[in-house]
């Protein structure tokens, strides 16, 4: 097996966890390029129940969700809550 192939394994069992993919969410939110948010946030529906689910739960076509998570999506705050809270996740602000 690839090595790439054991850390998405890895990372999609890590993601599981819901301290687990805040932490990466927030992690991802450190960088400057909202793509790597989105690629993040792509990586925890993945792992948290799948586009099919979270787009059923969202109230969003598949489709849009695709393109909502894709490196040049552009989602609203309404959308990005609505997935969080469909991934069992929800938006916090801290003081740096």
């Amino acid at each position: 097996m690839k090595t790439q192939a054991k850390h998405d394994d890895w990372l999609r069992e890590k993601l599981q966890d819901a301290e687990f993919a805040a932490e990466f969410l927030n992690a991802a939110g450190e960088d400057d390029d909202t793509k790597t948010y989105l690629t993040a946030l792509r990586k925890v529906v993945d792992a948290r129940g799948g586009i099919a689910s979270v787009a059923e739960k969202t109230d969003l076509s598949r489709e849009t969700l695709y393109r909502t998570l894709s490196s040049s999506g552009n989602p609203t705050i309404k959308t990005l809550s609505a997935v969080l809270k469909a991934t069992g996740l929800k938006f916090g602000v801290s003081a740096p």
